[in-house]
């Protein structure tokens, strides 16, 4: 029998053996918003956050939701609002976030570290109307930014406060009733990501609904989440800690969140309540391992310690494999491209292969990952090209940047601006940043390497290194590195070190030993920061 052409309740045909359009809902992928309600839900009786003396079901964190959700609403609050959160970590940030994610907001974290010029450019690029604070901390910032920013009409203070309306006592004043996700489109913008800043001012990453959802969907299938979810959360949850919520809770387990990063107050939450997994900045896991107490802790729970952000040094992976046992899984991403372009699972940390400890790991399946020359050509394994992506964790654009925009997705790839090689089993090593590369005497020198090779001395705790100016060379390889306690660091012993293993050109020219290495508010390493003290009052940084 053959197919048989038919047509819609209006009479337009339709594809052979298939009726008209269908409705739109029929297909229509379910979003952040739907699958965090579903995740209370299927989870209601169950612990889902920990923090200090306050332990919450899902139930009870879906309860609370409800109400702030209705609190928001009596103030005009709903889809498409353009919210912001400031506040250290404590039940009521996730509650929040919780409210305006199914509220269909478009969400801004703002950084609790940095200065007020920083906060009021970010409220004012990215038009923010709502902002959530914590008046324990941050009750002057708040009205600093009210008074100094046009669109920041609403202030919600959790907690008492002269700077804002109490939304913790408005939303008390409701009872709860269902969640009901707001209707919202893969495209629309769910949250908005400002990167580092480390060519000029920042810029705002817009991630979309579709976005959103890609990365909880690659964390369940890719990432080694322990089937007993116990996961600490010590980074700020209103940035990289909040990753985990979602997948916690879809996995009926549950979170708890220290208010801010400490390492022996993590070594002993992980002992006191048998933490499954966290995640960690390798600066963090750097303080851990050298901490007194990890030798003095029951860590024996851990099974999954989550590691990403910046690159880690592989001597350091090694000893805190040594420590901890093989519990590492690293996550390679940005901020235009949400933490998992690749991932390292536990199995693939190889403790006797330093190359191995190098990589960034493979490129997840979800995504078309590839290594792309100037042109946009694949290059060959084992040579140098930028990681560069395809798929839909990858970024709308950025706000209202349409040449910055037009430049990051040449030629349809996201272009990453990371510099790596790729080895026959599909192992990425990220060699540098584009941007951080030292042009010395007309060589290109990829800092990363040098950190590798000088991170294998035992007296080295922490090191960057950078480009200084030079009059003969244009710019000189600076080693800047931070010695363990107790240990003395011979410069010219790791100068020879890096020209026995990379050769000459490599070797820095000086090194500087300093007490710590910068590092931004989320942990990662400064370099913007620690360059400018090389290159002030010179005419340009190379």
């Amino acid at each position: 029998m053959s197919d048989i052409l038919t047509t819609d309740s209006a009479g337009t045909p339709g594809p052979a053996g298939v009726a008209g359009a269908a409705d739109p809902a029929l297909h229509r992928m379910q979003y952040m918003p739907d699958l965090l309600i579903r995740a209370l839900d299927r989870n209601q009786d169950k612990p889902a956050l920990y923090l200090g003396d306050v332990v919450l079901t899902a139930g009870e964190v879906r309860d609370q939701i409800s109400c702030f959700i209705q609190a928001l609403e009596s103030l005009g609050v709903g889809k498409g609002t353009k919210a912001s959160m400031l506040s250290k970590n404590r039940p009521e940030v996730l509650i929040s976030m919780g409210s305006t994610i199914i509220a269909g907001c478009r969400n801004t974290a703002l950084s609790p570290t940095v200065e007020l010029d920083a906060h009021r450019y970010i409220i004012d690029d990215a038009q923010i109307e709502m902002l959530v604070f914590d008046p324990r901390h941050y009750e002057e910032r708040a009205a600093q930014l009210r008074d100094a920013c046009p669109t920041l009409t609403t202030l919600l203070s959790l907690g008492p406060s002269e700077a804002g309306t109490d939304i913790l006592a408005l939303a008390a004043t409701f009872e709860p009733r269902p969640l009901v996700a707001a209707d919202v489109d893969g495209e629309d913008a769910s949250s908005m990501v400002y990167t580092g800043g480390t060519t000029g001012k920042p810029k705002g990453v817009v991630n979309t609904f579709r976005s959103g959802v890609t990365l909880p969907q690659i964390q369940m299938s890719e990432w080694q989440l322990p089937d007993d979810m116990r996961f600490l959360v010590c980074t700020p949850l209103s940035h990289a800690g909040a990753a985990f919520f979602l997948p916690t809770l879809l996995r009926g387990g549950a979170l708890v969140v220290l208010e801010q990063f400490s390492p022996g107050a993590v070594l002993a939450a992980i002992e006191k309540y048998r933490i499954t997994s966290t995640m960690l900045v390798p600066t963090m896991i750097y303080m851990l391992l050298d901490h007194p107490d990890i030798d003095r802790r029951d860590l024996s729970s851990l099974q999954t310690l989550f590691y990403g952000a910046s690159a880690m040094s592989p001597s350091r992976l090694r000893e805190g494999m040594a420590k901890l046992g093989p519990v590492f899984f690293q996550f390679y991403g940005q901020s235009e491209c949400g933490m998992s372009i690749a991932v390292m699972r536990r199995e693939e940390h190889l403790p006797d292969d330093p190359a191995r400890l190098a990589s960034c790991g493979r490129p997840v399946p979800w995504l078309d990952v590839r290594l792309l020359d100037d042109d946009l050509n694949e290059v060959a394994r084992g040579e140098l090209g930028e990681i560069c992506v395809r798929g839909p964790l990858v970024m709308r654009g950025y706000w209202n940047k349409p040449e910055q925009t037009e430049e990051a997705l040449r030629g349809g790839w996201l272009h990453t601006g990371d510099v790596a090689r790729m080895d026959r089993g599909g192992f990425m090593t990220i060699v540098d940043r584009k941007k951080d590369m030292i042009v010395t005497g007309g060589f290109n020198v990829f800092p990363r390497e040098i950190e590798d090779v000088l991170s294998a001395d035992p007296a080295v705790a922490g090191v960057a290194v950078v480009g200084v100016p030079d009059e003969k060379w244009g710019e000189a390889v600076k080693a800047c590195v931070v010695p363990r306690e107790g240990a003395a660091i011979d410069a010219d012993a790791l100068i020879a070190r890096v020209k026995d293993a990379l050769g000459s050109v490599h070797s820095p020219k000086s090194v500087d030993v300093i007490d710590a290495i910068p590092v931004t508010g989320l942990g990662k390493p400064d370099k913007k920061a620690l360059r400018a003290r090389y290159w002030e009052g010179a005419e340009r940084m190379v």
